[in-house]
Protein backbone atom coordinates (compact mmCIF):
# COMPACT_ATOMS: atom_id res chain seq x y z
CA UNK A 1 0.00 0.00 0.00
CA UNK A 2 1.27 3.64 -0.50
CA UNK A 3 0.80 5.79 2.08
CA UNK A 4 0.41 9.22 1.48
CA UNK A 5 0.38 12.09 4.71
CA UNK A 6 -1.37 14.82 5.07
CA UNK A 7 -1.62 16.84 8.75
CA UNK A 8 -0.37 19.43 10.55
CA UNK A 9 3.00 21.50 9.11
CA UNK A 10 5.15 20.05 11.89
CA UNK A 11 3.39 16.60 11.76
CA UNK A 12 4.11 16.34 8.07
CA UNK A 13 7.55 17.50 8.77
CA UNK A 14 7.97 14.55 11.04
CA UNK A 15 6.39 11.76 8.37
CA UNK A 16 8.88 13.09 5.46
CA UNK A 17 11.78 12.90 8.11
CA UNK A 18 10.49 9.38 8.79
CA UNK A 19 10.45 8.31 5.25
CA UNK A 20 6.56 8.87 4.05
CA UNK A 21 5.69 10.55 1.15
CA UNK A 22 3.56 13.84 2.08
CA UNK A 23 1.05 15.19 -0.39
CA UNK A 24 2.01 18.75 -1.99
CA UNK A 25 -1.86 19.83 -0.71
CA UNK A 26 -4.70 19.21 1.31
CA UNK A 27 -6.73 19.44 -1.97
CA UNK A 28 -4.35 16.83 -4.17
CA UNK A 29 -4.51 14.62 -0.86
CA UNK A 30 -8.36 14.71 -0.63
CA UNK A 31 -8.18 13.77 -4.73
CA UNK A 32 -6.17 11.05 -4.74
CA UNK A 33 -6.60 9.11 -1.73
CA UNK A 34 -8.27 5.72 -1.81
CA UNK A 35 -8.47 5.49 1.70
CA UNK A 36 -8.60 8.09 4.08
CA UNK A 37 -7.97 7.12 7.59
CA UNK A 38 -7.97 9.69 10.50
CA UNK A 39 -5.90 9.77 13.12
CA UNK A 40 -6.05 12.50 15.20
CA UNK A 41 -6.38 13.86 18.78
CA UNK A 42 -9.72 16.21 18.69
CA UNK A 43 -8.10 19.75 20.20
CA UNK A 44 -9.53 22.83 19.71
CA UNK A 45 -6.95 23.38 16.00
CA UNK A 46 -8.73 19.36 14.67
CA UNK A 47 -12.20 20.26 15.22
CA UNK A 48 -13.79 20.28 12.11
CA UNK A 49 -10.24 20.02 10.29
CA UNK A 50 -12.26 18.22 7.41
CA UNK A 51 -14.69 20.12 5.44
CA UNK A 52 -17.28 19.20 3.09
CA UNK A 53 -15.26 20.80 0.35
CA UNK A 54 -12.37 18.02 1.62
CA UNK A 55 -14.81 15.11 1.18
CA UNK A 56 -16.39 16.65 -2.23
CA UNK A 57 -13.27 15.98 -3.51
CA UNK A 58 -12.73 12.46 -2.81
CA UNK A 59 -13.41 9.73 -5.26
CA UNK A 60 -16.79 8.02 -5.79
CA UNK A 61 -15.26 4.77 -5.60
CA UNK A 62 -13.03 5.98 -1.76
CA UNK A 63 -13.87 4.78 1.95
CA UNK A 64 -13.26 7.32 4.63
CA UNK A 65 -12.57 5.77 8.21
CA UNK A 66 -12.76 7.17 11.43
CA UNK A 67 -11.81 5.75 14.59
CA UNK A 68 -10.81 9.06 16.14
CA UNK A 69 -13.48 11.44 16.57
CA UNK A 70 -16.87 12.30 15.09
CA UNK A 71 -16.27 16.04 15.84
CA UNK A 72 -12.79 16.36 13.25
CA UNK A 73 -15.41 16.34 10.12
CA UNK A 74 -17.61 19.41 10.14
CA UNK A 75 -21.09 18.67 11.83
CA UNK A 76 -23.16 16.64 9.34
CA UNK A 77 -20.63 17.14 6.38
CA UNK A 78 -20.06 13.30 6.44
CA UNK A 79 -23.64 12.87 5.98
CA UNK A 80 -24.10 15.20 3.54
CA UNK A 81 -21.45 14.00 1.52
CA UNK A 82 -22.30 10.07 1.67
CA UNK A 83 -25.75 11.05 -0.05
CA UNK A 84 -24.19 12.91 -2.66
CA UNK A 85 -21.63 9.62 -3.39
CA UNK A 86 -18.01 11.49 -2.60
CA UNK A 87 -16.65 9.85 -0.95
CA UNK A 88 -18.53 6.61 -1.58
CA UNK A 89 -18.62 4.75 1.67
CA UNK A 90 -17.23 5.42 5.16
CA UNK A 91 -16.39 3.18 8.28
CA UNK A 92 -17.49 4.70 11.49
CA UNK A 93 -16.76 3.85 15.19
CA UNK A 94 -17.32 7.96 16.25
CA UNK A 95 -20.57 9.65 16.34
CA UNK A 96 -21.32 13.22 16.66
CA UNK A 97 -23.25 11.85 19.42
CA UNK A 98 -22.44 8.80 21.51
CA UNK A 99 -23.72 6.42 22.26
CA UNK A 100 -25.43 6.46 19.29
CA UNK A 101 -28.82 3.94 20.05
CA UNK A 102 -31.19 5.10 17.75
CA UNK A 103 -31.60 1.98 15.44
CA UNK A 104 -33.25 4.98 12.56
CA UNK A 105 -29.59 7.01 12.81
CA UNK A 106 -29.70 8.43 9.06
CA UNK A 107 -26.04 6.62 9.35
CA UNK A 108 -27.42 3.27 9.78
CA UNK A 109 -29.68 3.72 7.14
CA UNK A 110 -26.92 4.22 4.21
CA UNK A 111 -25.79 1.44 2.54
CA UNK A 112 -22.04 2.86 2.12
CA UNK A 113 -21.55 2.96 5.58
CA UNK A 114 -20.06 0.69 8.29
CA UNK A 115 -20.94 1.29 12.03
CA UNK A 116 -19.67 -0.25 14.73
CA UNK A 117 -20.08 0.80 18.33
CA UNK A 118 -16.76 2.50 19.40
CA UNK A 119 -14.55 -0.19 19.88
CA UNK A 120 -12.37 -0.23 16.95
CA UNK A 121 -9.50 -0.55 19.03
CA UNK A 122 -10.72 -3.98 20.14
CA UNK A 123 -8.63 -7.29 19.36
CA UNK A 124 -7.81 -10.27 20.95
CA UNK A 125 -4.51 -9.00 21.97
CA UNK A 126 -5.89 -5.91 23.54
CA UNK A 127 -8.45 -7.53 25.59
CA UNK A 128 -6.03 -10.13 27.20
CA UNK A 129 -3.95 -7.02 28.09
CA UNK A 130 -6.81 -5.11 29.81
CA UNK A 131 -8.86 -7.73 31.05
CA UNK A 132 -5.39 -9.23 32.62
CA UNK A 133 -4.71 -5.70 34.02
CA UNK A 134 -8.20 -5.36 35.79
CA UNK A 135 -7.99 -9.36 37.01
CA UNK A 136 -4.35 -8.66 38.15
CA UNK A 137 -5.95 -5.23 40.07
CA UNK A 138 -8.86 -7.11 41.82
CA UNK A 139 -6.07 -10.19 43.19
CA UNK A 140 -4.31 -7.68 44.44
CA UNK A 141 -7.16 -5.57 46.32
CA UNK A 142 -8.57 -9.16 47.27
CA UNK A 143 -5.02 -9.64 48.73
CA UNK A 144 -5.11 -6.67 50.71
CA UNK A 145 -2.62 -4.68 48.13
CA UNK A 146 -4.25 -2.73 45.89
CA UNK A 147 -2.34 -1.66 42.94
CA UNK A 148 -3.14 1.17 40.49
CA UNK A 149 -4.90 3.29 43.09
CA UNK A 150 -5.61 6.58 41.62
CA UNK A 151 -6.98 8.28 45.18
CA UNK A 152 -4.90 6.22 48.01
CA UNK A 153 -6.51 8.57 50.23
CA UNK A 154 -9.46 7.11 49.89
CA UNK A 155 -8.24 3.43 51.23
CA UNK A 156 -6.89 4.81 54.10
CA UNK A 157 -10.05 6.71 55.13
CA UNK A 158 -11.87 2.70 54.99
CA UNK A 159 -9.57 0.83 56.79
CA UNK A 160 -10.56 0.07 60.10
Amino acid sequence: MHVLVWARPASRERARADGYAVADSQETFYETCDIVSLHMRLVSETRGVVRSSDLARMKSTALLVNTSRARLIEPEALLHALRRGRPGMAALDVYEYEPLRDPNDLLFTLRNVVCTPHIGYVTLDEYEIQFGDVFDQIAAYAAGHPINVVNPTVLERTRP
